[in-house]
């Protein structure tokens, strides 16, 4: 019996089949109302989502196309590090995560390995040991971004807590922990919300307060940003097994399921003024998807809001499955109405390659029950 998620999985293999002769060696970032992405060279924080889509096209098909095409990318990838290509940022994860340690969880291939463990270096490269946090933007002591951490942060983290596990150097460890434990106690707020951003003092690392830089304004809750912070929180408990992180993603999972409008797939923030042409994001929802996924491995079958998260989360896909696949057969993305940054009213309301990707992983992960490239 075929099941939705087979269906949109094999019809997101296919799409990927066609595209990788139309992207000509370039990675896929956005749509902007028409069919196609805009490509763009390896100099971006997205371009290791367009990697992670041929890997898990690859492991679910056996076809040596997507190999083929995901081994260059990762070559692409040791170009990038070699030069030092657009590395002054937080986002290794990201890019290194699922293109280099992507390779090594399927193959183990040593030269892979290295290049995921260098990736995690330039990481540690981020950390600023007067504020005690990894610097998202900018070189250190900018005057905006020095003190400066957001919450996308977590999901760069697995690729440090992978490097402990692999090389045995606590460093790699300690730091991620530290970051999360900042994270935990400064980005989310009581009442399972979210900054989208928190500022430090970079001299004495006394904290300043929270802000957005996507987000409706700086005490609302970015989706994206929240979805981020349930993932990135539940795979910081599966590398430690410390049960705040799982509590902390529990808490963020619940706020997100609980303000989803009645098609279970989230506006941009929560708090924005609903009318007409407000503004989804798909890639929020997909996001949370996995971040729920995760967080069901780990929670007893008698915890409270066990049964309310699976509902959410079936909801919520079948939504993303039935109502924002594009119907166009020309439109090279998974999936529509994703939101990139809208305040200034510059985003388009299309697809977006890291909703694309999650929301592959989220399909294969209920279909075959197997992981995406975040956790070994």
């Amino acid at each position: 019996m075929t099941t939705i998620w087979k269906q949109a999985i094999e019809d997101a293999i296919d799409k990927t089949r066609r595209n990788i002769p139309a992207y000509g060696g370039l990675f896929p970032e956005v749509t902007d109302g028409g069919p196609h992405f805009k490509l763009i060279p390896n100099n971006c924080w997205i371009n290791g989502f367009w990697s992670g889509i041929l890997w898990h096209c690859y492991e679910y098909s056996g076809d040596e196309t997507f190999r083929t095409e995901a081994i260059r990318t990762v070559a692409s990838f040791r170009e990038r590090l070699d030069q030092n290509i657009k590395l002054d940022h937080h986002d290794i994860g990201f890019l290194y995560s699922l293109s280099a340690k992507a390779q090594w969880m399927i193959e183990k291939d040593e030269q892979a390995r290295r290049l995921a463990l260098e990736a995690a270096d330039v990481l540690l490269k981020r950390w600023r040991p007067a504020t005690e946090l990894i610097q998202a933007w900018g070189l250190e002591n900018d005057p905006i971004n020095g003190g400066r951490i957001i919450i996308d942060c977590m999901l760069n983290l697995p690729l440090l807590y992978w490097a402990y596990e692999q090389t045995g150097n606590r460093k790699y460890y300690d730091i991620a922990v530290t970051h999360a434990d900042k994270s935990r106690r400064f980005l989310v707020r009581g009442d399972g919300s979210s900054y989208h951003t928190f500022f430090f003092n970079q001299e004495t690392g006394d904290a300043i307060g929270g802000g957005t830089h996507q987000g409706y304004r700086d005490g609302s809750t970015w989706t994206r940003g929240q979805a981020w912070g349930i993932y990135g929180f539940a795979l910081s408990y599966t590398y430690t097994q410390n049960k705040a992180y799982l509590e902390t993603a529990k808490q963020l999972a619940v706020h997100f399921i609980e303000r989803l409008p009645e098609d279970a797939v989230a506006y941009w923030d929560f708090d924005v003024p609903v009318e007409p042409g407000t503004k989804r994001d798909s890639s929020a929802s997909a996001i949370a998807a996995c971040g729920i996924l995760e967080i069901l491995e780990h929670l007893p079958p008698d915890d409270p809001q066990r049964a309310m998260l699976q509902d959410g989360l079936i909801r919520s896909m079948q939504s993303l499955v039935e109502n924002y696949r594009p119907t166009n057969d020309e439109v090279q993305g998974f999936l529509e109405h994703g939101s990139y940054g809208v305040l200034g009213n510059s985003s388009p309301d299309d697809c977006m390659i890291w909703g694309d990707y999650f929301y592959l992983e989220a399909l294969i992960w209920l279909e075959q029950g197997r992981k995406g490239y975040w956790y070994e």
